[in-house]
Formats: C-alpha cells, structure tokens, sequence
C-alpha cells in the first residue's frame, strides 16, 4: 500500500510539470524561487524576493536571504509590528539565536533590535499594517521546535500555535499535513497566506464552481483573500508537508460540501 501511494504520489508530480500553474485573480501556486530579486531598505545588503504588499501601508510579506557576516536592525519599521521566522541558518534576535524553525514578533515600538546572521541565512519577513485592536505589546521570541505538534479535527493535520493575538484575532501557526492526507473544501473570512517549508502538496483552488490544481515544492506561496474556497478532495499532501500560515484579522472558518457556484438563499415571499 504503501508503494502504491508513492507511486501515485510521483506520477501526480510528474504530470503536473508539463504545464504551467493556472492563472488566479489573487497570488496562489507561487514558487518564490521563480520571483524577481527587490530591493529592501529596511534591511540593506540581501537577496529580498516580495510576496506580497501594499505600499500605501508598508505592509510586505517578503522570503530573505541574509549573506554571511551579515547585520542589522528591526528599526527600520517604525510604528509597524514584524514578524520573522527562520527558515535555514540561524539568525541573532538581540542576544537570542534562533534556528531553522524560530520566530519573532516584534510589536510597534519595539525599535532597535540587534540583527546578525554570522553564517547567513534565510527567513521569512513580514511588516504589518497598524492596528489599534493588537493587544499583545511583548516581543515574542520562540524555537518552534520546543513546541509541541497539536492533532486537529482534521484528519492527518497537526498545528503549532506560534502567536494569537485576542485583540485583532491575529495568527500566526505552522500546520503539518501527513502524506497522504486530503482536505476539505474550506474558506475563511479572513486573508490567509501560507508559505511551504518542507514537502510537496497538491492543492487546489475554487474558482466560479471551477476546480484548479497544482503541486507546491518547498518555497511554494498562497494569498488568499477572505472567503475564497479551497481545498477538497484533491488536496492531497505528497509528501508529509509542513507550512507557515498566518491571518492577520480574526478568521471564521466555514466547511463547504464541494466546489459549486453558490446561488444567494431566495428572497422571502412577503
């Protein structure tokens, strides 16, 4: 059984590079290997490729590699809270090293934090938009590997819980999807962004009752808006797949039964 699940799994794979990835009104089935290299003022002297932003706002969600010898500061985003999580290498937050797997978050006002990367290092960076309902006003500094994973009522999916914000809702978690394990057709009424860490998942995308699907390599990147579908039973994860997800506003999660058109409930007859 279990070859034949690998068999599968690698003829999915295959079948799915012949072609190009569909084409969505919102960024999804993004490999940010394939984006432009940008250039970051806040952080001067790395590799930055964006995946998403709003320059009225400075809101940017952004993957980074910092080259060897490198050092900074948090203070180049004043008045915005950031979010930092480690991918590869190892990354100095003030006097706290963090490895592959460690996050920070850094609130508004939280200036002048040291930032060095002696052997280099990628990570991902995001710069949030002001928001008065934040609550939390502490630097969070975590090793994600000291957490445990926490089963879900998903079958095969366990979640680390990195930051909840009870003021604005605002989350930031890492889900890990067992091989072979589908999901359901869901939305959520808030945005969602997710970036692909380990493994390779097909996922699949709701479109005007249209079912769009695709393979996500390690580095692959969602921005979903709020209460798009997604999902279903062709969701498979290839391999076990480990993802980086965050909302920054309270999300409502909603199960949808298939990826259909949904026609607006009659109006009542007066």
């Amino acid at each position: 059984m279990k070859k034949e699940t690998t068999l599968i799994a690698t003829l999915l794979l295959l079948g799915a590079c012949a072609s190009g990835p569909p084409e969505l009104p919102y960024p999804a089935f993004i490999q940010v290997d394939e984006l432009d290299d940008i250039f970051m003022a806040s952080l001067p002297g790395v590799r930055a490729k964006q995946l998403s932003g709003d320059p009225q706002t400075r809101r940017t969600s952004n993957r980074i590699d910092l080259p060897p010898d490198w050092a900074g500061t948090s203070g180049g985003v004043p008045g915005r809270s950031m979010e930092v999580f480690v991918i590869s290498g190892e990354l100095m937050v003030a006097d706290i090293e963090l490895a592959a797997g460690g996050y920070a978050f850094l609130p508004a006002g939280s200036l002048g934090f040291n930032l060095a990367a002696k052997e280099g290092a990628r990570i991902l960076y995001f710069v949030n938009d002001t928001d008065p309902e934040s609550v939390i006003r502490s630097p969070i500094i975590i090793n994600s590997d000291l957490l445990e994973w926490e089963n879900t009522p998903k079958l095969g999916v366990a979640s680390k819980e990195l930051r909840s914000d009870p003021g604005n809702g605002a989350r930031t978690w890492l889900v890990k999807v067992s091989t072979g394990a589908s999901q359901a057709w869901e939305s959520s009424s808030a945005i969602r962004e997710g970036y692909l860490v380990d493994g390779n998942q097909q996922y699949a995308e709701c479109q005007n009752g249209e079912v769009e699907l695709w393979q996500y390599a390690p580095g692959g990147y969602f921005y979903r808006p709020a209460d798009t579908i997604s999902g279903g039973p062709e969701s498979l994860a290839l391999t076990e797949s480990v993802w980086l997800m965050r909302e920054t506003s309270k999300g409502d999660s909603r199960i949808w039964p298939s990826c259909t058109i949904i026609e607006p409930a009659p109006e009542p007859i007066s």
